[in-house]
């Protein structure tokens, strides 16, 4: 049965559980605040070491609150979770509701007015698992793993006789959700026999720590030779005790010496150990029967033996951000609060003296600021000298933020003691999920090679040993990785310098030749290969080709090469343009959009062909996801709406259930956009091969309407805008449409977009997309055919082309392929082919030998001609002549005007 946890709201509804809370009480708190985000989950004041060590390290992203930090006011309802026993709170009377939600065995002489819930499980969380799968709710991966904790604990990672199959499915759905197994077993802990405690403290006191490549690595030794305990769960109370990155058991038993190795790295393989003494397994977890060795050999053996197992250990280095921000102890809490909003960070260690002395956190500065504290960061920092050093492994970083609760760890010189970097939860979090996010663990140097042209690559290849020469890093990134990890590359590529990009273009300029235009405040150069490129006068030194590139044709190379320094962005309220200032790569990733325009390969030196992930973006190609970075994306730049639909729909991706509330949360931003900026992006869209579908999935979600309610979408529509891609106009029209030039399609698309709505409604959307002015008379244009072409059918040729002459090529073949009846487009045909070039054959020259006085009546009488010709009232000069006889005789009545107008008729 889903659970029901919408009572009636009042002034405070908060959930509670039992004190010495284990993962499973914890989880419970969570999942009841899912299923209803209006109840406050509360901390109870005891909870196991492996509890509060997890939540030291994830408790940023989970919504508990301290006891002392709940409002002052009335409890209205209390929800216990995993527990039937109700402790004192603030705030509680009578009047309060009790909803009970627990698994185990319902309890004697409970209030008859508790609303209680008891079902049988092997673990209370699965209850609340239930309801949220229902709800179809998307968990993030601290979330789902804190539940999975929750589920893990107290059936004994699902071995426990009361495990049932109901737990299997919430473990299973907490799984697809993105909980993260190896996070979940760093923190579980299991209850040992008296025999196996025996054994254990035995363990215990032989354990010596060996540091090998960056990694802890355990060897213990114990006796169990009168003893018929499995050993197992020895070996992991063990582990989750020291904490090492492997550990490695000897003990003595009657069948000989038995070795047992745990793994928490996948870089140390134990089962290549344990198949070198003869035993088995898996690279996390083996084990094997050693004989006729003593206890001590092997072990010697064993140490010796370990090292040529184990892989270099991912390093601090490998995630860190370069150039952090730092706080003096004098800094006011109010400019704390305005780089956290300009930045975005969470927090910033405090130095003094080029020494770390503390810690400074959102929550902090928010407390501070809401009780009006006139503060600075030294007095609300958390003190501590905690850091980092570059080689340290993540798990010494790890061990660092579960101990201190710090979640931003600075990274110092071993040295020299000076900050050069610092780490965070964020990044560690990153790394320590499943599907990791490493810098240059994958190498795409080869895959790089297929897809560039050889003298593009040998530009790059160029351009990268200069920046090796000059210590700078390179970077391609963005669009061009994205879509060569997709296999659909490009030859356009943009180069990010972690440095000064404008020196390394000139660097570049000097070598090989050419010149540089550079823009100090973005940090950006344009390396400029072609003289072409400049404005005429301009000096020039050729490019030498020969120096630059090995082989390929010279002709492949770009115009010009354009290098930007990694920097970063803020934005000073929601459409604004962002403000930039210089950065790393990191950050400079972070400043992008989508996920998956976040990759990066790095090319200079030995780096050549790393990609570096910081941000999970080959983790979403593979799923086909589209997702922004971070929850203010969308308000920062509204734009990306359009952007992440576009994104979607020409891979054929989805946009991720949170993007996607983001994205309709943010809809009203685009009211404050600028035209230019909302056509920019139109025209990208319509430029592209999936454009219908595009706009359809725009219309779906409601973005158009957004944009103006006035841009329509309907079948219609689909079927005239999707036949633009294969569209071949007749001889006819190609003599005056050249429908391959980028313009012509692009305005095509707006004039038939927009030819149905009335006209005010398109100028409107003219206006406020801000469209050229050379459009908006087409679109004018196709408006008024629109509402006049039914009645072309009974007009004379001479009225169509009256309508028609001075009007736009494309607006007039918009008309026509706006049209369903094969009589209004045989009009316009005729119109193109042959009525737009009849004219008479007298002409001006021929009126003024008559001796007619120049004026306004030249004009009438040569159109009253042209109209006779195209109605065919005449069809030879001779007649010609005579209806020119017969209109002069006519000039010297009063109203010639309508004269003229009524012999032409007759």
């Amino acid at each position: 049965m889903p659970l029901n946890l919408d009572y009636n709201n009042g002034c405070m509804n908060i959930i509670l559980t039992h004190e010495q809370a284990d993962f499973d009480a914890m989880a419970s708190l969570l999942g009841a605040h899912l299923l209803d985000d209006a109840s406050i989950p509360v901390l109870p004041r005891r909870m196991n070491r492996n509890v509060r060590a997890f939540l030291n390290l994830y408790g940023m992203d989970l919504p508990f609150i301290e006891q002392q930090d709940l409002p002052h006011k009335p409890v209205e309802a209390i929800t216990l979770v995993d527990t039937q026993s109700l402790v004192s709170v603030r705030g509680t009377g009578p009047q309060t509701k009790v909803y009970v939600i627990d698994h185990h065995p319902l309890h004697r002489d409970l209030p008859a007015d508790w609303n209680i819930t008891v079902s049988s499980t092997g673990a209370n969380t699965t209850l609340f698992i239930e309801t949220l799968r229902e709800r179809d709710v998307v968990l993030g991966t601290v979330q789902s793993t804190l539940l999975l904790l929750g589920i893990y604990e107290d059936t004994g990672s699902l071995t426990y006789s009361r495990t049932t199959a109901r737990d299997l499915r919430a473990a299973s759905f907490l799984l697809e959700q993105g909980a993260s197994l190896q996070i979940a077993t760093d923190f579980l802990n299991h209850p040992l026999s008296v025999d196996q405690q025996i054994i254990y403290d035995q363990l215990r006191a032989t354990a010596v720590r060996y540091h090998i490549h960056g990694y802890t690595i355990i060897v213990a030794t114990g006796d169990a030779k009168g003893m018929e305990e499995e050993l197992s769960s020895v070996v992991h109370k063990l582990r989750d005790l020291l904490d090492p990155d492997a550990v490695f058991v000897l003990i003595t038993t009657r069948g000989g010496v038995q070795l047992i190795a745990r793994s928490n790295s996948d870089n140390i393989d134990v089962a290549q150990i344990a198949a070198y003494f003869g035993g088995g397994g898996h690279e996390r977890a083996a084990a094997g029967i050693i004989k006729n060795k003593t206890l001590e050999d092997v072990k010697t053996e064993l140490v010796d033996l370990i090292p040529n197992y184990v892989q270099p250990s991912i390093t601090v280095a490998e995630i860190m951000s370069t150039g952090p921000q730092l706080l003096s102890p004098d800094t006011h809490v109010e400019e704390v609060a305005h780089r956290m909003q300009r930045y975005g960070h969470e927090g910033y260690p405090v130095v003094q003296e080029g020494k770390v002395v503390g810690l400074v956190t959102r929550r902090d500065v928010d407390r501070a600021i809401s009780h009006k504290l006139d503060y600075t960061a030294g007095q609300i920092m958390n003190a501590g000298d905690f850091s980092v050093k570059p080689d340290d492994s993540i798990e010494t970083l790890q061990r660092l933020m579960t101990e201190t609760g710090w979640g931003q760890i600075p990274v110092v010189l071993a040295d020299t003691g000076e900050i050069i970097g610092i780490v965070t939860r964020t990044d560690l979090l990153k790394t320590l999920t499943s599907d990791r996010r490493i810098p240059g663990w994958q190498n795409m140097a080869d895959r790089l090679e297929r897809a560039l042209p050889i003298a593009r690559l040998d530009l790059l290849k160029a351009v990268a040993q200069v920046a090796h020469e000059h210590r700078t890093a390179m970077y391609i990134v963005g669009g061009f990785v994205r879509d060569l990890l997709l296999e659909r590359p490009s030859t356009d590529f943009d180069i990010v310098i972690e440095g000064d990009a404008i020196g390394l273009a000139r660097a570049l300029a000097r070598k090989f030749g050419g010149r540089v235009t550079s823009h100090t405040r973005f940090g950006t150069a344009k390396w400029l290969l072609r003289q072409a490129v400049l404005k005429e006068g301009q000096n020039f030194r050729p490019v030498d080709t020969t120096a630059l590139i090995k082989a390929g044709n010279p002709d492949d190379l770009p115009d010009s090469l354009d290098l930007v320094s990694a920097r970063t962005e803020f934005y000073s309220h929601p459409t604004a343009l962002p403000t930039v200032e210089r950065g790393s790569i990191k950050l400079d990733l972070h400043r992008r959009d989508f996920t998956i325009n976040t990759l990066a390969l790095r090319l200079d030196g030995r780096h050549y062909g790393e990609l570096h992930d910081y941000w999970g973006g080959l983790g979403d190609l593979r799923q086909g996801m589209v997702r922004v970075l971070h929850s203010l994306s969308f308000i920062d730049d509204p734009t990306r709406i359009l952007r992440a639909v576009r994104f979607e729909q020409r891979f054929g991706f989805q946009i991720e259930k949170r993007t996607q509330e983001l994205l309709r949360d943010a809809l009203g931003l685009l009211d404050r956009l600028s035209g230019d900026r909302i056509r920019h992006e139109l025209n990208y869209i319509l430029e592209e091969q999936g454009a219908v579908a595009i706009i359809a999935r725009l219309h779906d979600l409601r973005i158009l309407a957004a944009i103006h309610t006035e841009l329509i979408w309907d079948d219609w529509l689909k079927q005239r805008l999707g036949s633009l891609s294969y569209l071949e106009p007749s001889a006819t029209w190609r003599s005056v449409i050249d429908i391959n030039q980028y313009q012509t399609r692009l305005y095509l698309a707006y004039l038939l977009w927009l030819i149905r709505l009335p006209i005010g409604h398109a100028r409107s959307v003219s206006d406020r997309l801000k469209l050229p002015s050379s459009l908006r008379q087409m679109i004018n244009t196709t408006n008024q055919l629109w509402h006049e072409l039914p009645e072309f059918q009974s007009m004379q040729p001479s009225e169509v082309t009256e309508k028609l002459d001075g009007a736009a090529p494309l607006a007039i073949y918009a008309a026509y392929l706006s049209s369903d009846q094969p009589e209004i487009r045989h009009i316009l045909d005729r119109y193109m082919e042959e009525w737009r070039f009849i004219e008479p054959t007298i002409s001006g020259h021929d009126l003024r030998a008559r001796a007619i006085p120049p004026g306004p009546v030249y004009r009438m009488i040569l159109k009253a001609l042209r109209d006779a010709w195209l109605d065919r009232k005449v069809t030879s000069p001779v007649e010609e002549a005579n209806l020119l006889n017969g209109l002069i005789t006519e000039l010297n009545i009063k109203d010639e005007s309508s004269k003229v107008k009524t012999r032409v008729a007759r």
